[in-house]
């Protein structure tokens, strides 16, 4: 315990689809809080960044929210004036927020609405809010940014829109992490397999017309390493690490989460 102990952190899509396990930003942010950190919680559903706030303060941690679209600019720059105005700084900022879009498919059936949607929340929005981090992290001459990107970045041949936005974040995350490393300011990536996570499952099922135990059972036999998918808190494990002092030496990382998967390559979509 502690390893944030009197740091600040943004999670940017702390809230989380509504389904019996918990989401990837919710368990960032819940960890994040539990290791020492205050904890800014941000999301475009305001009640859902709430409920996270609600169950940080349940134990003890220190939270607070804000309704953004991080598409907008003005939005994202109030997500950072909120967190000097009750902070004072921003020592780690958690991109996590992430789509996949109706109108998303293999090149020659992807929508030109639902490839332009995609990009916009995926890569457009995680740079306006790296934007914003910037030049308040240098300033401070240290900061640590963590993105979550996906295994699709470099597998997978059925959502085009969704594979290269979150490849462009793995090249984001490298541009960003080169041209800040002189001034103490780290970017690093988690790439996520297949995850055991409400947005995961829900999604699956609705779009497939599958109950989602067996959506569940069908991507548990997918993964290669004994145990089936992984769940939210071992993509929060591995955020922990980079945005903690613990990676203090390590930037430009594109960090799989995967349960082997990358031992297989093209044998994953998102």
């Amino acid at each position: 315990m502690g390893r944030l102990e009197g740091k600040t952190a943004i999670v940017v899509g702390a809230g989380q689809t509504a389904g019996e396990t918990v989401g990837n930003g919710r368990a960032m942010a819940l960890l994040f809080a539990r290791e020492g950190a205050q904890v800014l919680c941000v999301d475009r559903d305001l009640a859902s960044a709430d409920e996270t706030v609600a169950l940080i303060a349940a134990e003890g941690g220190r939270a607070s929210s804000v309704q953004a679209d991080i598409v907008k600019a003005d939005d994202v720059a109030g997500i950072f004036d909120a967190a000097l105005a009750r902070m004072g700084r921003v020592d780690i900022l958690v991109n996590n927020v992430g789509v996949g879009l109706v109108g998303d498919g293999p090149a020659h059936l992807a929508t030109e609405a639902g490839f332009d949607a995609t990009l916009d929340v995926n890569l457009k929005g995680m740079w306006l809010t790296i934007r914003a981090a910037i030049p308040i992290m240098r300033e401070a001459g240290a900061g640590a940014i963590v993105n979550i990107s996906s295994l699709a970045s470099v597998a997978g041949d059925s959502a085009i829109a969704y594979m290269v936005s979150k490849a462009a974040v793995n090249r984001l995350t490298l541009a960003v992490a080169s041209a800040n490393a002189e001034h103490g300011v780290r970017c690093n990536a988690v790439l996520p397999g297949l995850m055991d996570t409400p947005m995961a499952i829900v999604a699956n099922a609705d779009m497939t017309n599958q109950a989602q135990d067996a959506v569940r059972a069908a991507r548990n036999a997918r993964v290669p390493l004994k145990g089936g998918m992984g769940t939210a808190w071992d993509t929060a494990h591995a955020a922990l690490f980079l945005a903690s002092d613990d990676a203090k030496y390590v930037t430009g990382a594109l960090l799989p989460v995967d349960g082997g998967f990358t031992t297989r390559v093209g044998a994953v979509d998102r």
